[in-house]
């Protein structure tokens, strides 16, 4: 796995629907955190709405987020999109 950076854009790499969160979406790595019992440890993410209004806080397990590639590029969805 790519090395993850704090504070640095990230995007997620699965689906996760109790969170209204799609494959793609941008969030930004604010913490990691290890696994209490030696399992998979989890990132912490804040997300923001396209004019950069913190939306959500959520922790993830790390696999579940790739660093941003430069060729790669963002865009927008509406945030109440159902996940099909």
């Amino acid at each position: 796995m790519t090395q993850l950076e704090l504070y640095k854009e990230v995007a997620l790499t699965i689906d996760i629907p109790s969170e209204n969160l799609r494959k793609g979406d941008v969030a930004t790595l604010i913490d990691i955190v290890p696994h209490p019992s030696g399992g998979e440890d989890g990132v912490v993410l804040e997300l923001f709405n396209a004019i950069g209004e913190s939306i959500a806080v959520t922790v993830v397990p790390q696999s579940a987020v790739t660093p941003l590639r430069s060729d790669q590029m963002p865009a927008v969805r509406p945030l109440l999109e159902a996940i099909v």
